[in-house]
């Protein structure tokens, strides 16, 4: 494990990573977002997709089992965590300023706005950033 990743990190780099590769390769692919989780929402929604993949797999000749997409996930949720260390160094190494997800990817010279922003609402969640003021893009974060 990295210093300053965990495990949450590492499964939300694994969501944007696979769905960038899936975009990448040109496959259509859905992010559902929700207000919240519970056991129930989440059993429901998992019981759907298994059986729907497994009957139209079944229903085309497909082994629905059978994911070479997995490893070009992993390998782009690599720089999916590579990315968030950036942000967390930025911020970490600037304790009293705000920036939104804009100002930082001026600051890290990167051009992936959207992902610094679904980031940014990660670390947030997950109490290792403070959201000061503003919604959605115009959002201001610092370092807790």
């Amino acid at each position: 494990m990295e210093p300053h990743v965990t495990s949450g990190d590492f499964l939300n780099g694994f969501l944007y990573g696979t769905r960038d590769a899936l975009y990448q390769k040109k496959r259509e692919s859905i992010t559902i977002t929700i207000e919240q989780v519970d056991a129930d929402f989440v059993g429901k929604l998992i019981a759907l997709f298994e059986r729907t993949v497994g009957l139209y797999a079944s229903l085309i000749n497909v082994n629905a089992y059978h994911q070479p997409g997995v490893e070009a996930g992993k390998k782009a949720a690599s720089g999916i965590i590579e990315l968030q260390l950036k942000v967390l160094s930025l911020l970490q190494g600037e304790t009293k300023s705000t920036f939104t997800a804009q100002e930082i990817a001026d600051k890290i010279d990167s051009d992936d706005t959207e992902m610094i922003f679904h980031l940014l609402r990660h670390l947030q969640a997950n109490g290792r950033l403070e959201k000061v003021d503003g919604e959605g893009l115009d959002a201001s974060y610092r370092a807790n």
